[in-house]
């Protein structure tokens, strides 16, 4: 049956489960909690089963939909369903709406900065691991990827997909490395980063002086055509942009809707990236600031978007994810919240690779779950695979596992147990199940890089801020087995990498 955004909303606000205790959360009363729940919640266990879980269908669609929206620079708890929401000024229903009608996962890993985490989606491969050139040595951080990397649009296009990126690309820009070189039908938005537009405005920019620095512009193109440049990207279109990327994205969504052709959109904010500015219809909705407004703001574009999905009649047959990139801005000021965990983007830290995962596809991933399984930015690819009949590529080594199963409720626990920890180029550690090891630590005023003398091992069950980590790591020595194991063997396999040539 399908359900508008309104009915959506009202759902999960007066949801009633087999009731035993009721837990106040950041957007919701009456939230209940089972037996099993409850009895997750005593041994430790972070994966919560719902009294009644969807059965996924012997018919599911063999092409589903795909929409991926993708925050810029976004920490872990500033929605609702993290937390954050009214406690940041701002509800976030729209977006709470798919914790509740799917599942959610707090301990969903990204790269720490922008581009390689963008490079980890769309490739399935660790960032280090795209920058790898064929003689051993490694690009820039910023580069993004070649021409010769296969993308996930690339991939769904031999599938007939049809794809669409609108918003903010950050992996490429030159010839054949902006989206419609990379695999995409469409795109409308921004080839670098949102802190571009400060300078058009500055008051202090000598055009005479270095004729040579040129603005960002918003650009357009279609497959086979080269991109052009729109309108510059000064404040004043800063502004505006998200509420254009919004609406490309759904003329879009209608436009393949309505030929029956299945799509695969990425749906790129470019907010909460300095400089947070919201639209001049939410300028002071909140009473809260900018940050506020603007999260106010995404959580409206999201609920357009899904207003869109249900008044087409494609809900269940179409996968919808909310995430971001890597989390708050590290810089004094931004204002970004990541709820418990330590440190912003750019950093080593949970705040850094922590961020929201939400996905829901109707009838298929059963609602209202909640895990606190590992999974990585680098899963979306084959698990994109998975559910869309797709074919990976077989002539490179992908890092990405496929999550499906997991998703669909079908395996009660995630195939991923660690995750490598990069910092640019810097090899800092890694992440095995509740442990993480660093060899590197981070000034986090000069973000000079540190090598520790020793190890720091954190629980992060036990210390999530990442605090003591002498304390937690003496009675549980045993796991440098494993933590130096899963280091090792990541090691290897890039000694083993013939690299990514440059075409």
């Amino acid at each position: 049956m399908k359900v508008s955004s309104a009915g959506r909303r009202l759902d999960f606000m007066g949801t009633q489960r087999n009731l035993i205790i009721n837990i106040p959360c950041a957007e919701t009363t009456g939230m209940m909690w089972t037996p099993q729940a409850l009895r997750g919640l005593a041994l430790g266990c972070f994966t919560i089963f719902p009294a009644a879980v969807a059965v996924p269908s012997a018919a599911a669609s063999q092409h589903p939909n795909i929409v991926l929206v993708l925050m810029d620079n976004f920490g872990w708890g500033e929605v609702g369903a993290y937390g954050g929401g009214a406690l940041r000024g701002a509800p976030t229903p729209h977006i709470y709406s798919l914790a509740e009608e799917g599942l959610r996962l707090t301990n969903f890993n990204v790269e720490p900065e922008c581009t390689p985490s963008r490079s980890s989606l769309m490739t399935g491969r660790y960032a280090a691991r795209t920058r790898l050139r064929t003689d051993g040595t490694y690009r820039s951080v910023w580069y993004g990827i070649t021409k010769w990397e296969v993308t996930i649009a690339e991939m769904l296009t031999e599938t007939e997909y049809a794809t669409g990126w609108f918003g903010k690309w950050h992996l490429g820009d030159t010839e054949g490395r902006y989206p419609t070189g990379q695999g995409f039908d469409e795109w409308y938005g921004i080839p670098r980063s949102s802190d571009r537009a400060f300078w058009p405005d500055s008051t202090q920019y000598d055009g005479e002086g270095f004729p040579g620095a040129r603005f960002n512009y918003v650009m357009e193109s279609t497959r086979g055509e080269k991109p052009k440049e729109l309108a510059v990207y000064d404040r004043a279109k800063r502004r505006l942009i998200d509420r254009e990327i919004t609406d490309k994205t759904i003329d879009f969504i209608q436009r393949k809707a309505a030929a029956k052709k299945p799509f695969f959109t990425l749906v790129s904010y470019t907010q909460t990236h300095e400089p947070v500015e919201p639209h001049p219809d939410y300028r002071g909705r909140t009473g809260h600031g900018d940050f506020a407004d603007v999260l106010a703001q995404t959580d409206d574009y999201v609920g357009d978007l899904l207003d869109t999905i249900d008044a087409l009649d494609i809900a269940e047959d179409t996968l919808f994810i909310f995430t971001a990139d890597n989390g708050r801005e590290g810089i004094p000021g931004s204002w970004g919240f990541t709820g418990p965990w330590r440190g912003g983007m750019f950093s080593p830290w949970e705040g850094s690779l922590r961020v929201p995962f939400l996905i829901r596809w109707p009838g298929k991933i059963p609602s209202g779950t909640v895990s606190n399984d590992i999974v990585h930015l680098v899963d979306l690819m084959p698990t994109f695979a998975a559910a869309t009949h797709s074919e990976l590529p077989d002539d490179r080594i992908l890092d990405g596992l496929d999550q499906l199963p997991f998703f669909l409720g079908e395996t009660e626990n995630s195939p991923r147990e660690s995750v490598m920890v990069y910092v640019g180029n810097e090899l800092f550690g890694a992440k095995w199940r509740n442990w993480k090891i660093l060899f590197k630590d981070m000034d986090t005023d000069s973000y000079a890089i540190r090598d520790l003398a020793y190890p720091s091992i954190y629980n992060l069950i036990v210390d999530p801020k990442e605090e003591v980590p002498e304390g937690n790591y003496l009675p549980d020595t045993w796991v440098d087995a494993p933590l130096y194991q899963v280091v090792e063997d990541f090691e290897a396999s890039l000694e083993a990498d013939t690299g990514a040539p440059d075409d």
